[in-house]
């Protein structure tokens, strides 16, 4: 989701300056509003490639990840003992060991001791706390069980926290082989090979096709080394600022559905996040009709979160769920039957939270087969090109051996 910058004034007449993931400029000024704050600016986050949203997303942020999890588990936990929620907060206020979270626990803390509900204290802390988590709250508030949907809420980041630790450690292993053998292929060609060369050239032999075409790609990556570097990075650079495109961004991300492999596997990791996140908003007490406007935004990819909004309309006209989210034709047909089994027995909340759980499992097992497949191509691909050059530059001197012999 792109990073926009804004200022505003409070209701003290201070100005706010900060930024926030949002998907667009009006998302940003609606959601100042909603905290009670007066607009000035928003526009989209510029700047060097350390100062954007890459570098952004490399730094630590207070309650991101573990630590959002443990300081909710905290809170549901004193909370359900008894605890008032200024003493609780109090509490909680020494746990962290950086300041910034120190800071925003306390500004919690003294917002709810002027009177005001948690949900509208966390709205407070420009954009740390997502929409889902402040309509979590403020639905366990209407509903008087602030600990229990305190609960159902740490639970659901931890049970995201795990589906994205997975992908992410799946990811590791390829990552480092082939950064390690294509580091090991540009050493190869660029010092072992190049030395070969000088070697035939001063022994003025005739050498295969194969073993010339070696050869030039030797001395080519001995030339020109630091391009195989700086275009890699420069691409990748190019890639990050594309991805802040809405237009390229969706576009990418409707192509990336359509690949053979990953794009099943991404609709299902995305159908477990949006079933998961609509569910426990249903069962805390949320409508339909937001829930759907908030799942929407948890969604990584464009063209699915999409389809969620175009189906947020479908049903305030009075469509079913299953069939609005059937339009297009992008989520696994297996999670529309589920929802619509949900629909016609009226446990569509609790359908939901069961095809999260099938497709966290789906998606585990479809990371396990294609790592299982991934690891053993790049490492044959990687070895096989690593052979092939081996080859062409040791044929040449084992003929040349034999015939001196």
């Amino acid at each position: 989701m792109p990073l926009y910058r804004y200022k505003a004034l409070d209701a003290h007449g201070e100005l706010l300056d900060g930024q926030m993931e949002a998907a667009s400029d009006a998302d940003v000024i609606a959601r100042l509003q909603e905290q009670g704050h007066m607009p000035v600016e928003a526009k989209l986050a510029t700047g060097s490639a350390f100062e954007g949203a890459s570098w952004k997303q490399w730094r630590q942020r207070p309650f991101a990840g573990a630590m959002l999890v443990q300081f909710t588990q905290q809170l549901a936990t004193l909370l359900g003992a008894g605890q008032p929620l200024d003493r609780a907060l109090g509490i909680l206020l020494e746990a962290p060991e950086d300041a910034r979270s120190r800071r925003v626990i306390a500004d919690i803390r003294d917002t709810v001791r002027g009177g005001a509900p948690l949900s509208q204290a966390l709205e407070r802390q420009h954009g740390l706390f997502s929409r889902l988590y402040v309509n979590m709250v403020r639905a366990g508030e209407a509903g008087g069980s602030l600990h229990e949907t305190l609960q159902r809420l740490a639970d659901y980041l931890e049970r995201s926290q795990e589906l994205k630790g997975r992908v992410i450690n799946a990811m590791i292993y390829p990552a480092i082989l082939l950064v390690v053998v294509g580091g090991a292929l540009l050493f190869l060609l660029g010092y072992v090979v190049p030395q070969f060369a000088q070697m035939y050239e001063s022994l003025d032999v005739t050498l295969p096709w194969f073993t010339r075409a070696v050869l030039e790609i030797g001395l080519l990556v001995r030339q020109g080394w630091i391009v195989f570097i700086v275009v890699p990075a420069l691409a990748l650079l190019w890639m990050e600022r594309k991805r802040r495109d809405a237009a390229f961004r969706l576009a990418f991300d409707a192509w990336l559905l359509k690949r053979p492999v990953v794009g099943p596997l991404v609709a299902r990791l995305e159908t477990a996040r949006l079933s998961r996140t609509l569910g426990t908003l249903l069962r805390n007490g949320v409508p339909l009709l937001a829930g759907l406007g908030i799942a929407r935004n948890v969604l990584g990819n464009r063209a699915l979160a999409g389809d969620v909004a175009e189906a947020a309309e479908a049903v305030k006209n009075g469509a079913g769920l299953s069939g609005a989210l059937s339009r297009n034709g992008r989520f696994p047909r297996l999670a529309l039957q589920m929802i619509q089994v949900g629909e016609e027995s009226g446990t569509l909340e609790s359908m939901l939270l069961r095809t999260a759980d099938t497709f966290d499992v789906e998606t585990a097992r479809s990371i396990d087969r294609m790592l299982a497949a991934l690891v053993p191509v790049i490492t044959l691909l990687l070895a096989s090109v690593v052979g092939v050059v081996i080859i062409a530059v040791l044929v040449p001197l084992y003929d040349l051996t034999n015939a001196i012999g």
